[in-house]
């Protein structure tokens, strides 16, 4: 059976192989399709990052728009969530963003956002997958009626304003480490924060099309949270190649990872009544000490499907005002849409100032369990339950942590790999019993 195209963030996959201008085209036109038929289309906003095939495959899905009569906004190398604010913003017909994320440099990936500036449901994208193959079947526009591109640097600046009115007391007096990924944050993020007042070093910020994510950002924050402590800063702030994450270190250099981030803002918003149902939105991923930390404060962590989507429809459905993932996607429902690096570091350092506590002391709150997080390459990602082998070491590794911990196994919704996670209060028996289902999946399915 052929993999979906869509994974848990659009699609994925080695540029110029797995993601190639042709596909970028189709899938440009086939969402041209779908957005007509929704009526007559405005405009759609793209931008990207910093990887070198970015320019191929934007103007290869620009070419697939504008063939089928939609025009395009194309705001050139900003952060993912700045499409997503762009969007919403100027009304238009959807939003789509070029860029792999955390991934290595050789991938890419292309995913899409409403016009309200989320996630694009998995009925839509399906509808968008559907038309992919005979996008060529569909009348095209000729002369005027074709989409036209146009670039524009205003409506960035007001996703910049919008950063900055999200700190309204400013930064003054904050010496920061801040690591760019030399990614989609290496313009606009350093630029904002020493607007409002901070003192600010820069790591990782030349990016050059085939650096993004190289042994820096939210995957590598080790030489941030080093530069920490060599600059006596105050914090240090890691943003992934599109900025939609980050990973902190407050000034001893320790790493403060998207469930401290959870939280320390849920106490605080609880604490001023901010907090709708006293609930916070994690992810089946999300740490059994972030769960145990925020019932001592009378609040209750909600689990969703990994991925920001997933998390921004469960905070919907509850009425959430704050949800995300342990990897540095959060979403604060009265600022964003969508994950945003940069302006959750801007509401921690902006919660630290409130509270008159250190990022260390707020990271203190939190007792995080033994986790281990093991990565299986695989030559296919369904069907990984239905084997006998893999199947009666998950139930060995439940029965063994029932009532104390929990296993859990996901594939990627990006790579060709599944995700075998474990936790309990015993680190060499988390080890052991993560690495006896890893292995059978290996054994069966792996590369």
């Amino acid at each position: 059976m052929a993999e979906k195209l869509f994974g848990t963030d659009g699609v994925r996959g080695v540029a110029n192989t797995e993601l190639a201008p042709a596909q970028a085209m189709a899938l440009g036109a086939a969402a041209a399709v779908v957005l007509r038929r929704e009526g007559a289309p405005s405009e759609v906003v793209v931008g990207r990052d910093t990887r070198i095939s970015g320019d191929f495959l934007e103007a290869a899905l620009v070419a697939g728009l504008c063939a089928l009569g939609v025009p395009v906004t194309s705001l050139g190398v900003v952060p993912t969530p700045a499409v997503a604010f762009v969007t919403r913003e100027r009304g238009a017909a959807a939003g789509v963003v070029i860029s792999a994320s955390h991934n290595p440099p050789e991938y890419n990936g292309i995913k899409f956002f409403g016009s309200d500036g989320r996630k694009l449901a998995d009925a839509m994208e399906a509808r968008i997958e559907e038309e992919v193959p005979r996008w060529q079947e569909h009348p095209r526009p000729v002369g005027g009626s074709v989409g036209r591109l146009c670039r524009s640097e205003a409506a960035i600046e007001t996703y910049a304003a919008h950063l900055r009115e999200s700190c309204p007391d400013g930064l003054a007096g904050l010496r920061l480490v801040v690591d760019c990924a030399n990614g989609a944050a290496s313009y606009l993020g350093p630029r904002v924060l020493a607007e409002l007042g901070a003192d600010v070093v820069t790591l990782a910020a030349t990016p050059d099309g085939v650096n993004i994510n190289e042994n820096c950002g939210s995957t590598h924050p080790e030489a941030m949270a080093a530069r920490v402590v060599a600059e006596n800063a105050d914090a240090g702030l890691a943003f992934d190649g599109d900025a939609d994450r980050v990973i902190l270190a407050d000034g001893r250099g320790r790493i403060v990872d998207g469930d401290r981030v959870l939280c320390l803002a849920g106490i605080h918003l609880a604490r001023q009544n901010r907090l709708p149902g006293n609930v916070v939105v994690g992810t089946v991923m999300s740490n059994l000490g972030l769960e145990q930390a925020l019932q001592k404060h009378g609040i209750r962590l909600l689990r969703a499907a990994v991925g920001d989507r997933y998390v921004a429809e469960e905070m919907a459905r509850v009425g959430g005002a704050l949800g995300g993932e342990k990897s540095g996607h959060l979403l604060f429902a009265d600022k964003t849409t969508t994950g945003d690096g940069i302006l959750t570091a801007l509401q921690v350092l902006r919660i630290c100032r409130e509270s008159g506590r250190s990022l260390g002391e707020w990271a203190d709150e939190m007792q995080e369990l033994p986790q281990v997080l093991l990565n299986v390459k695989v030559t296919r990602r369904e069907g990984w339950q239905e084997i006998p082998a893999v199947a009666e070491a998950l139930g060995r590794a439940e029965a063994a942590l029932q009532g104390r911990g929990r296993i859990f196994v996901r594939p990627s919704g990006t790579e060709k790999m599944i995700r075998v996670m474990a936790e309990g209060p015993d680190q060499q028996e988390v080890d052991t019993l993560t690495r006896s289902v890893a292995e059978a999946i290996q054994v069966n399915l792996g590369i």
